[in-house]
């Protein structure tokens, strides 16, 4: 009996041992890590979520001369559009980023070139290139088993689903005008696409109607039918969707803070209002960057907290949840247009894209522990887990 006692104690102490190492083993072999995508350069940097040091900057856009030379003039026009639209002059060559589960993989959806394409993290090499339907790609998202790659196609009004090993188009699903983000529910079971509207089209009030359709589509992931449309007043930027499948909480064109809203009752729920600062409250609705008063939703991985981008006024807002009270508003770097929670759930990683840097948020102690300079005009920034061994300095 008491060889069998001392047995067990040198198996459990094997145990402890074993799990003390676990966070080392893992430290030894990935990393959390942030993409942001640099949308002038054509450029995605990494930066580590933890340490917050610099990774490799990854090109692109390496086949952009070779792309520009393919298109017809039909789709050379259309770049042209968005260089002097949304590009402000420039080419808008990053918008979203998706990363494969083994983290070895990374999608990117490249607006004026009107396409998707995949690039080994490691290497930085093309692996291929999709255009989508119509002229222009958007958001993304990836199914949880990395198999199927949605991109918003803006100017067609669907939504593409890729195959990720092929890059080709295997399906497809109708949504309001310029889809714009995309997410799988909790249970990857459901697609939400949200619609901004035709964002070209005039700011004024009375000519609201030309904005077209701004609505959530609701869509079987397994079969890409639309299985419900709710209507909006106003054009749907980023939101976050709780794995209640009704809890919403998103932002509206030209609204500064966002709303909670009941999607099985279909209906707004509460309104928060957030600060304008000075020049904020000087600038008219045609000033909106592209509608957007605040552009940049998150939650940490609680669901009891959130930080929201106050594009136009400078500001991340970190709010607690359920009672949406503000914690604190928290001075940032110029027009941040994004905001991504760390894989370890800890940071708000905000994308500056006026002062080309990122702002990194304390969720627990509100606060800008960091400024980090990126590339030209920082748009999306996600964040992975990946493997140490993809990684450069």
């Amino acid at each position: 009996m008491r060889q069998r006692s001392r047995r067990w104690c040198a198996v459990a102490a094997a145990a402890v041992v074993t799990l003390a190492l676990v966070p080392a083993a893992r430290a030894a072999t990935e990393r959390d890590v942030m993409f942001v995508g640099n949308n002038w350069d054509g450029t995605v940097d990494l930066l580590d979520a933890t340490t917050l040091e610099k990774y490799q900057r990854i090109d692109v856009v390496p086949d952009l001369d070779e792309r520009v030379d393919d298109m017809r003039l039909d789709q050379r026009i259309a770049m042209l559009v968005i260089r002097e639209t949304a590009g402000e002059g420039h080419d808008q060559l990053v918008d979203d980023i998706m990363v494969s589960p083994d983290g070895r993989t990374m999608y990117v959806s490249r607006p004026s070139l009107g396409d998707v394409a995949a690039f080994d993290v490691a290497t930085g090499a093309q692996h291929w290139f999709t255009r989508v339907d119509g002229y222009r790609s958007d958001h993304m998202a990836l199914s949880p088993d990395g198999s199927t790659l949605l991109v918003s196609a803006t100017t067609a009004d669907v939504v593409n689903a890729v195959d990720t090993a092929s890059g080709e188009i295997t399906g497809r699903f109708d949504a309001g005008d310029f889809p714009h983000e995309n997410r799988y529910s909790a249970d990857g079971e459901t697609i939400y696409n949200a619609s901004i509207g035709n964002v070209l089209a005039p700011d004024s009030e009375l000519l609201d109607p030309v904005k077209g359709d701004r609505e959530l589509t609701i869509v079987d992931a397994g079969t890409l039918q639309v299985r419900d449309t709710i209507e909006f007043e106003a054009g749907i930027r980023p939101f976050v969707v709780l794995p209640d499948d009704r809890t919403m909480y998103a932002q509206l064109s030209f609204h500064n803070g966002f709303i909670e809203y009941d999607l099985e009752q279909r209906r707004r729920t509460r309104t928060v209002h957030l600060p304008l600062s000075e020049e904020a409250r000087e600038m008219e609705r045609d000033d909106y960057p592209l509608d957007s008063a605040h552009h940049g939703l998150a939650m940490n991985d609680d669901h009891t907290k959130i930080c929201d981008a106050g594009t136009i006024s400078d500001y991340a807002a970190v709010l607690s949840v359920p009672a949406l009270t503000v914690d604190r508003i928290v001075p940032t770097g110029d027009k941040p247009y994004w905001a991504a929670t760390s894989p370890d759930g800890e940071y708000c990683f905000l994308s500056n894209s006026g002062s080309d840097d990122i702002s990194v948020v304390s969720y627990d102690d509100p606060a800008e522990i960091a400024r980090i300079p990126v590339g030209d005009h920082p748009q999306r920034v996600r964040g992975y887990t990946v493997p140490a061994d993809v990684l450069s300095r």
